[in-house]
């Protein structure tokens, strides 16, 4: 589901203007945050559909990717709660995830063979299966997605995501006696 659902971003003239009016309103700032919010409901849109054309959520589809690194070797178990901890969803998110899944014939549950006491999660046959005739597609999807960007812009793309990600980690939590007041931003550097 999109977040943001502006079609057509404001000019960067009318940004300008509006800062006349909120002198917190960072122009530049503002023009950048639009269009990652706007790209990046573009990219969850696009790579949505396709996981709708073959039935499977983008929870359902996370958990299967991090069972076939499973698959081909990862050293440890895949408990519900590593996988929560990996997806980044509670344990209850993820039971219900596993419970669609196993529905479906693509994982099972087993003890894991370290801790009884503990379950493993594993792809079955038909769960490595579906992932074998969906990947190839979705790889070759992703790379046309990414065709209009050089090696090197990628690598800067990269480095730049990575500093904005930083910054939602800097924000205050909302409430806090710190978010009322001025948000002091790191000084701005140039990514090579």
């Amino acid at each position: 589901m999109p977040l943001l659902m502006l079609k057509d971003l404001p000019r960067y003239e009318c940004l300008l203007e509006g800062a006349k009016q909120f002198p917190d309103l960072d122009p530049s700032a503002s023009e950048v945050y639009l269009h990652l919010l706007r790209t990046g409901d573009e990219v969850f849109r696009t790579c949505d559909a396709h996981l709708a054309a073959h039935n499977i959520s983008q929870g359902r589809f996370t958990v299967l990717m991090l069972l076939l690194d499973k698959a081909t070797d990862c050293p440890h178990a895949r408990t519900p709660a590593e996988l929560a901890e990996m997806a980044g969803v509670t344990r209850a998110t993820m039971t219900g995830l596993i419970d669609t899944l196993e529905r479906d014939g693509f994982v099972r549950r087993e003890p894991d063979p370290h801790d009884r006491r503990m379950m493993s999660v594993n792809l079955t046959p038909a769960g490595q299966q579906f992932l074998s005739r969906f990947l190839p597609e979705h790889f070759r999807r992703t790379a046309a997605l990414m065709a209009f960007l050089t090696e090197n812009e990628r690598k800067v793309l990269v480095k730049l995501l990575a500093k904005v990600l930083q910054g939602t980690a800097a924000l205050p939590p909302l409430g806090s006696a710190s978010a009322a007041g001025a948000i002091a931003a790191p000084p701005a550097s140039t990514v090579p």
